[in-house]
């Protein structure tokens, strides 16, 4: 630009009377690149300061270790594959995935375990419990609850038949537990479409990966106090799985009575769940948000596509259950590495 009343600024352009405020914009423009640089470094390095080999050298069988007393667990019972998928998902969805979860309430002290979504709900501690006692006699010190219930969940998940995915590990343990959040944040059974979409959406989840987790209730049992109003009030379902399900989970009494999420495979990982909720066969009012009789739902399209390949939802499930366990986990010198999953270290302790 030639004309002697302009100035070029790239990207504004300006007359020259307003130059000074133009030079103030870019200058604003460019503290918030910077601004948006720095966060973004922030976040990379505590992605780098997790690893796939963070162990290799200080505890090279705990990997190992934690698969085989996962794959024992779920030997024992089927159940538990589901249960230790849950135990980090409830975990990654309450300050992230720091095995806030995992702590006890003490006279000084209120955890998470007795909110309204994991009280007398929540199962599976004995066996990261179980884990960490093994790696404690191992490599004392080493190896935190947080990465037990990452690892855990992963390998619960291959063992009844779903895909593997990389776990990066090195998180920390927290040093606190947040009740609040444990019932404001993690997503409800009697949730509508829109309430999904935004609890997940808090946690940086799209609406696509939010159908694909949820394709986590392929395994698992429910109790009857949370899908009771669906069976007896709902019209989006079918007739006779309504009956079927009645007979269960009575208009009164049997809140503790206990359904498959799919009743179909229930303790195996595999598409079922969205073929039961084209058929109107979901078990919580939540879960067959996803799919509507009407056919104008926004998630219906890929419900369909999962009910129909099987290969396309596990390999979706696996790379969104990898976002989830990086949900912003605690590195370096932040918390601590638990001596017992269920206690803050005293202050006396020389465990790092």
């Amino acid at each position: 630009i030639t004309h002697p009343t302009y100035i070029f600024l790239k990207p504004l352009l300006v007359e020259v009377p307003f130059a000074m405020a133009a030079i103030s914009s870019l200058s604003l423009f460019f503290k918030l690149k910077f601004s948006l640089i720095l966060i973004s470094c922030v976040i990379g390095v505590t992605s780098a300061q997790l690893s796939s080999k963070f162990y290799d050298k200080s505890c090279p069988k705990a990997l190992t270790t934690i698969r085989k007393e996962v794959e024992r667990a779920v030997r024992n019972e089927s159940r538990m594959g589901a249960s230790l998928l849950r135990l980090h998902f409830h975990d990654c969805f309450v300050q992230g995935c720091d095995a806030s979860v995992l702590l006890d309430d003490t006279a000084n002290f209120t955890g998470e375990k007795n909110s309204f979504p994991n009280a007398n709900s929540l199962r599976g501690f004995e066996v990261i419990d179980n884990i960490k006692s093994k790696l404690e006699g191992m490599c004392k010190g080493v190896v935190s609850c947080a990465d037990i219930l990452a690892v855990a969940a992963r390998d619960a998940v291959v063992a009844l038949g779903g895909q593997k995915w990389e776990v990066q590990v090195g998180r920390r343990d927290s040093t606190t537990a947040s009740l609040d959040e444990a019932n404001s944040d993690l997503p409800a059974p009697f949730l509508d479409l829109s309430g999904l979409i935004t609890a997940f959406a808090k946690k940086n989840f799209t609406t696509q990966e939010l159908v694909t987790l949820s394709g986590g209730h392929t395994i698992g049992l429910v109790r009857c106090r949370f899908f009771r109003a669906r069976i007896y009030n709902e019209s989006n379902i079918d007739p006779t799985f309504a009956q079927q399900m009645q007979a269960l989970c009575p208009f009164e009494g049997g809140d503790d009575n206990l359904s498959p999420f799919d009743s179909t495979t229930p303790f195996k990982f595999d598409n079922a769940f969205y073929k039961n909720l084209v058929q109107l066969k979901g078990v919580v009012h939540s879960d067959q948000q996803l799919f509507t009789n009407n056919g104008s739902g926004p998630t219906n399209d890929q419900v369909n596509r999962y009910s129909r390949n099987m290969g396309n939802f596990k390999k979706d499930f696996a790379d969104a259950m990898f976002k989830m366990s990086m949900l912003t986990p605690l590195t370096g010198s932040n918390g601590q590495i638990r001596q017992n999953c269920r206690l803050v270290n005293p202050p006396s302790t020389t465990v790092s």
